[in-house]
């Protein structure tokens, strides 16, 4: 059932607002923690040792990915069956509420271990709602676009992500900037996540209000809705699943990393400021956030494999000059050494969501890259933190997390490397 999806440009604005908008508060809300982790790891674990309690947020941090796999295969499977939007309206109501829930719990030294529990319980059904978002959203962009233009509108599920890391990670700037290290640790940090109940309401409006993907509605018309997607993507797509999971491997690594690593690396290790990190990781998210639209235009132009294959080799060959430019204590520099990164960044992921979308049929589409990537994800994106600060333990050299991110780099390389071109493909 090959289609084409020709949409006039106000109803494609609309298409990517109403996801897009949804898409960015649900990444704000689940980001936080990761921005804030150094300040959580003060207030839920008792530790002399700040890296230990540092290690031990990172490690909840990891927690909720644990989960996103069961979330991918629930919602995967629910997108396929019953729509997209269904999905997205339900996992955005899962995220607000779970978010919220953050910003009003007792800490240790309020009620004692039960503080770490409450937190990990949160991250857990935070993780289970984020196994439903992603692949969403990527599929229900991808099947409202024109086949030439796939990456371009595609490209913008990426892009509001990183847009709600950069107000996340800016907005935690400015309450520390404003109130003070010390007030922002006792109390202020619970601020950004009691925002989650405004900006839910805010995106389940939008989501209540879009209409299902056209793909998705022509699929349910003929009759052809799987009534176990998952079990036939295991059957008849297997490949695609491999490619899809080598694919995400460094998207997965590099912008948890970005967002959710450096803050408190830069902070603990490094021995910036608080202010100062969140500065130099709001700008480096920025740059991918400026850069992306960029890359998923030229994706459409040139193809997926080609910008993904640069971005691949850039992790390998820059990732360790640049965390050695942190080490030198320059504000400055580490804003170019981050920025250096977000490029990269926006390099691999202006085209990959595109890329993943065609590589499964509508059948199965959702659930394929639900399945895929979140198993990856949690893999490899949610354990980076904690294995990134475990490497900095175990050697005692700051600069040892760059080799995780070049290792999981070559990785994704060797999958683009063996995957075919699919720009332009028309969706079957």
């Amino acid at each position: 059932m090959a289609t084409k999806t020709n949409n006039p440009p106000k109803r494609t604005a609309k298409i990517m607002m109403a996801a897009g908008i949804g898409h960015f508060i649900e990444w704000f809300d689940f980001g936080l923690y990761g921005t804030l982790a150094a300040i959580i790891a003060s207030n839920f674990f008792v530790s002399s040792d700040p890296a230990t309690a540092l290690l031990k947020s990172f490690a909840v941090f990891g927690s909720g990915f644990l989960m996103r796999p069961l979330g991918g295969f629930f919602f995967g499977s629910m997108g396929d069956r019953l729509g997209r939007r269904k999905v997205l309206v339900t996992v955005i109501v899962i995220t607000s509420i779970s978010t919220f829930v953050m910003g009003i719990l007792p800490t240790w030294h309020q009620v004692g271990i039960v503080a770490p529990v409450l937190l990990v319980m949160t991250r857990l059904v935070q993780g289970f709602a984020a196994g439903g978002e992603s692949s969403g959203v990527i599929t229900y962009l991808a099947e409202s676009a024109e086949p030439h233009r796939r990456a371009t509108l595609t490209c913008w599920s990426e892009n509001f992500s990183f847009m709600a890391f950069v107000c996340g990670s800016g907005l935690v700037l400015l309450l520390t900037y404003w109130m003070g290290e010390t007030a922002m640790n006792d109390w202020g940090w619970r601020i950004p996540f009691l925002l989650a109940a405004p900006l839910g309401l805010g995106g389940l409006y939008m989501r209540r209000n879009m209409e299902d993907s056209a793909e998705f509605h022509k699929l349910k018309a003929t009759g052809k809705i799987e009534k176990s997607p998952l079990r036939t993507a295991l059957k008849t797509s297997l490949s695609a699943l491999l490619f899809c999971t080598g694919f995400v491997v460094i998207k997965a690594v590099s912008s948890w990393v970005l967002q959710s690593f450096m803050p408190g690396y830069l902070s603990t290790h490094l021995h910036y400021s608080r202010t100062d990190s969140y500065l130099i990781t709001t700008l480096g998210l920025l740059s991918v956030a400026i850069c992306m639209p960029i890359t998923g235009y030229l994706s459409d132009r040139w193809g997926r494999r080609p910008l993904m294959l640069v971005a691949c080799a850039g992790f390998i060959l820059l990732t360790y000059p640049a965390m050695l430019l942190m080490t030198q204590g320059s504000v400055g520099s580490s804003i170019a050494a981050m920025s250096v990164l977000g490029v990269c960044v926006a390099l691999f992921n202006g085209g990959c969501g595109a890329a993943m979308v065609e590589l499964f049929p509508t059948a199965i589409r959702y659930g394929g890259i639900a399945m895929s990537y979140n198993l990856t994800v949690a893999v490899f994106g949610g354990v980076t933190p904690l294995a990134s600060a475990s490497l900095i333990s175990l050697t005692g050299d700051p600069l040892s997390p760059a080799w995780y991110v070049m290792i999981t780099a070559l990785i994704s390389f060797i999958a683009v490397w063996f995957a075919k071109e699919t720009a332009g493909k028309v969706l079957d």
